[in-house]
C-alpha cells in the first residue's frame, strides 16, 4: 500500500483542520489525488492505537471500497462494521481534502463490544487490527448464514454450505488472508509432515 504523503506531514493533518488550505500548499497539490481525503482522527483518552489502524485501513483501497459498499446496504443491527462504514463514508464525502474528524461512534461501539478496549489505556496496535478484521469477518459470515437460512441465496451456494462445515471466506479473507505452511522432516525416516495455518497479513 502506498500513501502519497510522508508520515510527518500526515501526522500534522491531525492538528491542522482549520489550516487545511495552508497544509495543502505545503504538501503540494500534486500530492492530493482527485477525490482523495486526508483526515486525522480525534483521540478519545488514549485511542491512537485505534486511530492509526483506522487511518491505515482507510488507505487500503480494496478494503475501503468494500466497507463503503456495506454503508449503502440496509442493516437492522449496529455493529463495528456499520460504525466503520459510517466513519469511512463521512471521510469520503467531506468537501475538504484535509481536516479532522471524531470517530466517536466507532470508539463507543468498540468499548461496548470488548471490555479490553473499555478504558483509557494504550493497547497493542497489531492485536487491535487482528480483533477488528476477525470481528468484521465474523459479522459478514453471520450475515451470509442468515441469508442462506432465509433463502436469499442461490441453491448452489446452499449445497456448497451443506457439503462444507467451514464458514465461507469473506472479502476480508480475500484481501488480507495468507497461509503459512510449516514443514517438519524426520531425520530417521525422512518423512515430511506439513501443516497449513491461515493468518491475516498486516496490510495489502
Amino acid at each position: 500500500m502506498e500513501i502519497p504523503v510522508t508520515v510527518s506531514k500526515f501526522a500534522s493533518i491531525c492538528t491542522m483542520g482549520a489550516n487545511a488550505s495552508t497544509l495543502e500548499k505545503e504538501i503540494g497539490p500534486e500530492q492530493f489525488p482527485v477525490n482523495e481525503h486526508y483526515f486525522g482522527l480525534i483521540n478519545f483518552g488514549n485511542t491512537c492505537y485505534c486511530n492509526s489502524v483506522l487511518q491505515a485501513l482507510y488507505f487500503c483501497c480494496p478494503f475501503r471500497e468494500k466497507v463503503l459498499v456495506c454503508e449503502s446496504q440496509p442493516r437492522k443491527k449496529e455493529s463495528l462494521l456499520t460504525c466503520l462504514a459510517d466513519l469511512f463514508h463521512s471521510i469520503a464525502t467531506q468537501k475538504k481534502k484535509v481536516g479532522v474528524i471524531p470517530p466517536k461512534k466507532f470508539i463507543t461501539r468498540l468499548r461496548k463490544e470488548n471490555e479490553l478496549f473499555d478504558n483509557i489505556l494504550q493497547q497493542d496496535v497489531h492485536e487491535f487490527l487482528n480483533y477488528l478484521l476477525n470481528t468484521i469477518a465474523d459479522i459478514l459470515q453471520e450475515e451470509r448464514k442468515q441469508e442462506k437460512q432465509n433463502g436469499h441465496l442461490p441453491n448452489d451456494d446452499i449445497d456448497n454450505e451443506n457439503n462444507n462445515n467451514t464458514p465461507d471466506p469473506t472479502w476480508v479473507h480475500e484481501i488480507f488472508q495468507e497461509t503459512l505452511t510449516n514443514e517438519t522432516r524426520y531425520l530417521t525416516c525422512e518423512t515430511i509432515s506439513s501443516k497449513d495455518e491461515d493468518f491475516f497479513r498486516p496490510f495489502c
